[in-house]
């Protein structure tokens, strides 16, 4: 049996309950006037659990009350659980990241780079492999197909690559097939490369995505809620969106999760609790260990978030000013220039459908916040944020 996290009043690890009374005033606000459907937020600090509360409806359509046990759609929070995955592979010796990915997925040694032209694209040689290490930090030269309007994510679209009616093999080879947008190792493109990772920890491990990161990392940190599908039993506990965004009038459609998933994105495709994703940052906080629970080494922990692109630049929705990007997360590398707070050496990401978190190693503090509200998700973000350092009070 695995161990609860720690709780704290907030003032026994240095937290002011007034700032956090703000936060929850806050969000019961946007609640109220009808911004978001409802929300779950943690904030832990030196290990210990000083804030967890759940805010509006759990799905809006029953007027149910969220709870804080209710399981969310992590999208792209996904990527920190794989990309822990397949350190966990390299610390057993079975992989390195300058290892081409084409020597556990062979259709990868013959992809080619797009230059566009106009409409069109043409092909040339890559300059070099993708390696491993290209696919954790998002050099590959990948893309996603939302992320342009270039012929080539156009093609990406042509392929249909996101459909769910695929193994994670069958994505594998058919982004194989299609052109890079940028030489590997040259730029830093948010993609597809965590969902390639997925199928390199199935290629080497023999299993599928699934059933390694059940094997390997939820079950041994007790997040029992998490996977790549809720069963029937636990589905009246799914949060859900509105059905219209309340301020831009678009239509909102999140993943199935109610179905088995064949397609198990590594990139996306997750879903959990507040709680189960606050033990997987726990684990990253205690430098690889959750209690009695080791899945990585010290060293490795802080390997994945350090900056991993030096002078490779991204684009400035997704990579702020001040940061770069490790194996797997964003990373803090300049205590201003960033429009939010934070420390150097913190690291953090997010989900599409609202969630994010982040860790801050030299305040000894992690936050979670889980929300299926897709067009609010920037704007919570920062707000979460800036509030959870405004209650940083010792």
């Amino acid at each position: 049996m695995t161990e609860p996290l720690p709780i704290a009043k907030p003032e026994e690890i240095g937290l002011s309950r007034t700032g956090l009374d703000r936060l929850s005033a806050a969000l019961n606000e946007r609640v109220a006037r009808g911004h978001i459907p409802g929300a779950v937020a943690l904030v832990a600090r030196h290990g210990k659990v000083g804030y967890f509360e759940s805010f509006g409806r759990q799905d809006p359509t029953l007027d149910k009350p969220m709870g804080t046990d209710a399981i969310f759609r992590l999208y792209s929070m996904t990527k920190a659980i794989v990309s822990v995955a397949v350190m966990m592979l390299w610390e057993d010796g079975r992989l390195l990241l300058g290892d081409p990915i084409g020597k556990f997925i062979p259709a990868f040694n013959d992809t080619m780079v797009g230059v566009i032209s106009g409409g069109f694209y043409g092909l040339t040689d890559a300059d070099r492999p993708i390696t491993i290490q290209d696919l954790l930090r998002h050099t590959s030269g990948l893309t996603y197909e939302f992320r342009g309007d270039t012929p080539i994510h156009a093609a990406y679209g042509k392929a249909r690559v996101a459909r769910l009616k695929q193994s994670n093999a069958d994505q594998a080879e058919e982004l194989a097939a299609l052109p890079l947008l940028h030489q590997p190792g040259t730029t830093w493109e948010y993609s597809r490369s965590t969902d390639v990772l997925g199928r390199l920890v199935e290629v080497i491990s023999g299993q599928t995505l699934g059933r390694f990161l059940n094997e390997r990392i939820l079950t041994p940190l007790g997040m029992t809620d998490s996977g790549f599908s809720v069963p029937a039993a636990e589905q009246s506990r799914i949060a859900e969106p509105f059905a219209k965004d309340p301020e831009g009038g678009l239509d909102v459609a999140l993943l199935d999760i109610r179905r088995t998933a064949l397609f198990e994105s590594g990139g996306g495709g997750m879903v959990g609790t507040a709680m189960d994703y606050a033990r997987f940052l726990g684990m990253l906080h205690g430098n690889g260990r959750l209690g009695s629970t080791r899945l990585l080494g010290r060293k490795t922990v802080e390997f994945m978030t350090s900056d991993h692109l030096g002078s490779i630049t991204g684009p400035a929705d997704l990579l702020p000013p001040g940061h770069g990007f490790g194996l797997g997360f964003a990373v803090r590398t300049q205590a201003g220039l960033a429009p939010f707070p934070g420390s150097v050496g913190s690291y953090y990401w997010g989900g599409a459908a609202g969630t994010t978190f982040w860790v801050d190693p030299v305040e000894r503090l992690f936050a979670v916040l889980m929300l299926q509200a897709p067009q609010q998700r920037e704007h919570y973000r920062v707000l979460f944020r800036d509030m959870v350092y405004a209650a940083v009070a010792d």
